[in-house]
């Protein structure tokens, strides 16, 4: 059901063209379009749901447990060794060939290609944080600084495993939570901005404006 207001400043989510961060692709393409992206908005579910058992129970394993890194990794490393081990020398008796690496994990296109996309993620998380702090939008700015302000605090009270862990939730759940509220998600945003910008200019014309200023001094022409 369309979400709509009596108020002169809204409109029907259906008949709007506003997107969220005014994006003009779908969020899929945004998302890069491939495996990543079907995978981030559960359009694979079971590698979806796979992947976020995964990072709960090694969520679980640190902090409820309490293991220490070095201790995890070297009964993992236990653990695959013995199985390789039994698996090997068994395998003759049960008639089963013995274990091999898959290609994939040494397969230097597969590394060549993961930093490749790292390197262009990289560059372009860069690009837009300058962008942001050159100030050619102040309320893109100045939303930037309340969030960094807003995580600092929150940062104190969560732990830097925590923190991850439910970033890597949020990544896991948010995008295909908007994909399928993105109407009524983009309605809300776009209210929420104009009801800002209206706070901003009231902010402008009351206390901006009346700060006192020098003259400015004009370059004489040659």
């Amino acid at each position: 059901m369309p979400i709509y207001s009596s108020d002169s400043d809204s409109y029907d989510v259906s008949s709007s063209s506003t997107r969220l961060f005014q994006r003009e692709r779908p969020l899929h393409s945004i998302l890069g379009g491939g495996r990543v992206a079907d995978v981030l908005l559960w359009r694979k579910k079971n590698v979806s749901a796979a992947i976020l058992l995964g990072l709960t129970v090694i969520w679980c394993l640190f902090e409820v447990f309490e293991y220490q890194f070095l201790t995890l990794l070297c009964h993992i490393a236990i653990t695959v060794l013995l199985f390789i081990f039994i698996w090997t020398n068994g395998a003759s008796l049960l008639n089963r060939s013995p274990p091999k690496i898959p290609e994939i994990i040494l397969s230097a296109s597969a590394f060549k290609q993961v930093a490749v996309t790292f390197h262009a993620e990289l560059n372009r998380s860069l690009i837009v944080l300058y962008d942001i702090a050159c100030g050619k939008d102040l309320t893109l700015f100045l939303l930037a600084i309340a969030s960094l302000w807003i995580l600092s605090v929150v940062g104190t009270y969560f732990s830097s495993l925590n923190l991850m862990y439910l970033g890597f939730v949020a990544i896991g759940t948010i995008p295909a939570l908007y994909e399928r509220y993105e109407h009524e998600v983009d309605y809300l945003a776009g209210k929420s901005n104009r009801d800002l910008r209206k706070l901003y200019k009231k902010f402008d014309s009351k206390v901006l404006n009346k700060i006192p200023r020098g003259p400015i001094k004009q370059k004489k022409s040659k």
